[in-house]
């Protein structure tokens, strides 16, 4: 077998493998929209559980960029997803997170839409000389169901949902997504920082023996990540010494068997992040989905709500509110930490961090981000107007 010289092996390695990301990418304007149209827009969201829409005319709403997404269930039970905006003038057909209609009107001039985004009827029809109601139907949106989650993406291209978390699917599978039901409302949390840092955050697992003892009090030393092409995996398992906190013990000793799962998942808590700013919170007792939201280059919104199997036993509906406690405290220890590095990187002292070889979700992401926009190599912010020069270079 050949094997590669030194020289060769050398010139194959990424300069900048073992580096973070630059800290002016974490605050920079022009850097975030090429941000939005590179990374996000023909990213993966969740909008909903097929759930929360399961009759005829129910429909959901997503806020993403700037665009409002619907997703409503026709007559024929077919989920569709639309931008939230009439034919006509451009306004806003439906308001607010959540509904149902026989149809979708515009409140404006009343032009009304089926459930399937057709054009169904426009006053004073007559007045629009060559006009054709096939050709001005709802603007469709690409849509994806994965076991049960309702995606959607505002731009092709890249791996399908299910492609994404085909590594895992033998991991998922006993958790039974496709029969989940809502069993709070959807939450919105401002944070003033990065969306990167959000979910560079969620992946890091050498904070967690550090700023979250109460983890660490349930999982001991044993917590883990890995990291897929388009995946990270976290997990802890609980260890058997009783915590000292009251809801934590309390969770240990309440925390009913689930017939269903299998043994190792019986007392297992695992985390799974896509590409780039979807996470599933998985418990034995509930699953958590949560969404990185960048709002500006220094402000995200959390979106999350949690779902959980029809359980009426007394000890499920506790272990659910005890998780509910122990989670807002991480999520406390959480917003602390990621507002001192949002405030940390605007010290001009401080440029890229180098990361561990045990840091394998944190490379993984650098690595993706780079791939799509290659100035996230560069340790100072290039000349203003970089974006628009790259497009001219290509053209």
């Amino acid at each position: 077998m050949n094997q590669m010289r030194p020289v060769e092996a050398l010139s194959n390695v990424d300069p900048d493998e073992g580096w973070s990301l630059p800290a002016w990418i974490y605050d920079d304007p022009e850097f975030h929209r090429v941000e939005m149209e590179r990374v996000m827009r023909p990213s993966w969201q969740i909008v909903c559980h097929l759930s929360d829409i399961p009759g005829t005319g129910d429909w959901h709403t997503l806020e993403f960029l700037g665009e409002s997404i619907i997703v409503v269930r026709g007559k024929d039970g077919t989920v569709r997803a639309f931008t939230n905006v009439c034919r006509h003038r451009g306004s806003r057909l439906v308001d607010g997170s959540s509904g149902c209609a026989k149809k979708l009107v515009c409140p404006y001039h009343a032009w009304t839409y089926n459930l399937d985004g057709t054009l169904a009827g426009v006053p004073g029809k007559d007045g629009y000389p060559a006009f054709d109601t096939a050709d001005h139907g709802l603007a469709p949106v690409e849509l994806e169901v994965w076991r049960g989650f309702v995606f959607v993406r505002l731009e092709g291209g890249g791996p399908a949902v299910w492609e994404m978390m085909a590594p895992y699917e033998s991991r998922v599978a006993p958790y039974r997504f496709e029969q989940l039901e809502a069993i709070g409302r959807v939450t919105l949390r401002p944070r003033p920082v990065n969306w990167k840092n959000v979910a560079d955050n969620y992946s890091d697992g050498l904070h967690i023996p550090i700023a979250h003892p109460g983890l660490t009090r349930l999982f001991g030393r044993g917590y883990g990540i890995e990291a897929e092409s388009h995946v990270d995996r976290m997990w802890g398992a609980m260890i058997d010494r009783p915590s000292p906190n009251l809801s934590e013990r309390l969770y240990q000793n309440i925390l009913p068997p689930v017939d269903h799962l299998p043994d190792e998942a019986q007392r297992l808590w695992l985390y799974f992040k896509l590409w780039p700013n979807v996470a599933f919170d998985i418990y034995p007792d509930q699953v958590d989905f949560m969404q990185f939201l960048p709002v500006s280059p220094t402000e995200t919104l959390i979106r999350e709500i949690s779902y959980a199997l029809p359980d009426e036993r007394r000890e499920m509906k506790a272990a659910r509110y005890l998780n509910w406690r122990i989670n807002r405290q991480v999520n406390a220890e959480d917003t602390i930490l990621i507002a001192r590095v949002q405030a940390g990187m605007q010290s001009r002292s401080f440029t890229v961090g180098p990361l561990s070889d045990e840091e394998v979700c944190l490379k993984s992401f650098c690595r993706k981000l780079r791939a799509l926009i290659p100035e996230a190599r560069l340790h100072e912010p290039p000349a203003a107007g970089w974006s628009q020069r790259a497009a001219i270079d290509m053209n």
